[in-house]
């Protein structure tokens, strides 16, 4: 057996924990060791009871190693540990760092450089708007955008890295195999494509209402630091500005009307201390990061032959992304991100009510 498979194994125990696991490294130093451990043995450890000391002396019988082994295989995946050098390195140095990554798609040493955007799920198209803008710019300037796949925010996130042809990873609260939710799946295979869809859960692990706020986590652990873009008082964003705080990260955070409820998490994180943020360029000047200077533009002025084609789909007047849609010819999330890459190259305008307007 593998030190990864036996970290595979030690994870699919119930209630054994990142942190349990790190107590048992520091007496058995190995995972294969923790795993041929004896009950006696297990139960000197501190935190470690009965029941864990119990599931893991005889994981085989309630463990499935080959048959876990055989999805990540299957799927394509593979699983990463706090030994492979890919593993986020601030990842590995919160309290309770995953005991694997399963990865779907490709993480890479960029991938260390990275910033978390969280936000609401009920958003408006402010929010989304900022999202998508904020996180195209991070990306183009070499941050990976990191974010949880959610609806709202969390999609605008992604999907504005994508469009800056930048880096984009995405923390599941359920295996890989169990995504959620689901409508995001065109946008996970996406992003595995180009950047990594990860997840701490075993491939089939179904999404509880516990399983997210645990997930957000390694959002917050695995970036410099975090923005929320909108939020209420209440809920997943809030928490996991409040994780990035315990990991001494620096929160972001955009300021919204005080007349509505998705600026109230926002507004109140500025109050406490929160960095105030107009945009991304605020942003990479706290974290000294420098666009290269072949991107010392918001984006290339030349334009790829499918943003050519979107281009010439909007009339003079409004234009409806349907009518956009139909004239192109091409598939709607090829259109919506195309329109994103034109705004930032200040080609295009959006509209309330999904309308566009060329500028040049």
């Amino acid at each position: 057996m593998t030190e990864t498979e036996a970290c595979v194994a030690l994870n699919m125990v119930p209630n054994l924990g990142p942190v349990r696991l790190r107590r048992l490294l520091e007496r058995f130093e190995t995972p294969e060791q923790v795993l041929r451990a004896r009950v006696g043995q297990l139960r000197e450890v501190e935190g470690v009871g009965a029941e864990v000391s119990e599931g893991i002396a005889s994981w085989e019988s309630t463990v499935d190693l080959p048959a876990e082994l055989a999805r990540v295989r299957d799927f394509g995946a593979e699983v990463l540990t706090q030994a492979d050098a890919v593993y986020p390195r601030l990842l590995r140095e919160i309290y309770n760092p995953p005991i694997v990554l399963y990865t779907w798609g490709r993480l890479t040493e960029r991938d260390q450089h990275a910033l978390a955007v969280v936000g609401s799920r009920k958003t408006s198209h402010y929010g989304l708007e900022c999202a998508k803008k904020i996180s195209y710019q991070l990306a183009y300037a070499g941050l990976t955008v990191v974010s949880g796949l959610a609806r709202g925010i969390d999609t605008a996130a992604h999907q504005g890295a994508l469009a800056a042809q930048g880096r984009t990873v995405a923390v599941l609260g359920s295996g890989l195999m169990d995504l959620y939710p689901q409508e995001n799946l065109a946008l996970a295979e996406k992003i595995a494509a180009s950047g990594a869809v990860v997840s701490e859960y075993p491939m089939t692990y179904p999404p509880t209402p516990q399983t997210f706020p645990y997930r957000n986590r390694i959002v917050a652990g695995w970036s410099s630091g975090l923005l929320v873009v909108e939020s209420g008082l209440k809920g997943g964003a809030l928490i996991t500005a409040g994780q990035a705080l315990e990991h001494n990260r620096t929160v972001y955070a955009v300021p919204g009307p005080i007349d509505r409820p998705t600026s109230g998490g926002p507004n109140r994180l500025i109050q406490q201390g929160a960095k105030l943020i107009t945009g991304a360029a605020d942003i990479l000047d706290d974290l000294n990061v420098l666009i290269p200077a072949e991107r010392a533009k918001t984006a290339p002025a030349e334009l790829s032959p499918d943003e050519q084609t979107i281009l010439d789909a909007i009339e003079t007047n409004e234009t409806a992304l349907d009518f956009i849609v139909g004239k192109s010819g091409l598939p709607m999330p090829k259109v919506a991100s195309t329109l994103l890459a034109l705004e930032m190259k200040r080609r295009v305008k959006q509209l309330p009510g999904q309308q566009f307007v060329r500028l040049s």
